[in-house]
């Protein structure tokens, strides 16, 4: 089983769906104790503080899907983009592949800010906006 593609269908219920894992996600991470080296992911074990950043990565590329699908302005700044860097070095290219998570990186990116660099690197064009 793939645990980038759960059985579990969201509802209609979209807010909700959100708010119930951002909650479970919260919870799990309530209960590590104090002196944790390692939180459990669908990867095994990783590093608390990657763990973390990893959930973060997630949140943050996704919340860019939305802002861009919706034409809002780009939500990646740039300390931000830094701050994930880590995690996308670190894991993307191990779920990108075996799990079909991201697409190919794009390779052709100007402006090598990470703000632009991070969204091309999990496989986004970082100029692509919808049709007006």
């Amino acid at each position: 089983m793939n645990p980038f593609q759960p059985a579990d269908v969201l509802g209609g219920h979209h807010v909700q769906d959100l708010d119930g894992a951002l909650a479970a996600v919260s919870d799990a991470f309530a209960r590590l104790p104090a002196d944790a080296a390692c939180v459990p992911t669908p990867l095994g074990p990783l590093p608390v503080r990657l763990g973390a950043v990893a959930a973060a990565l997630d949140a943050g590329i996704h919340a860019w899907d939305i802002a861009v699908a919706t034409g809002q302005d780009l939500p990646l700044e740039q300390e931000l983009a830094e701050g994930l860097w880590a995690a996308a070095d670190q894991l993307v290219d191990r779920l990108r592949d075996p799990f079909g998570v991201f697409a190919p990186a794009l390779q052709q990116v100007r402006g090598g800010d990470r703000a632009h660099t991070l969204p091309a690197f999990v496989g986004r064009d970082p100029y692509w906006r919808p049709a007006a």
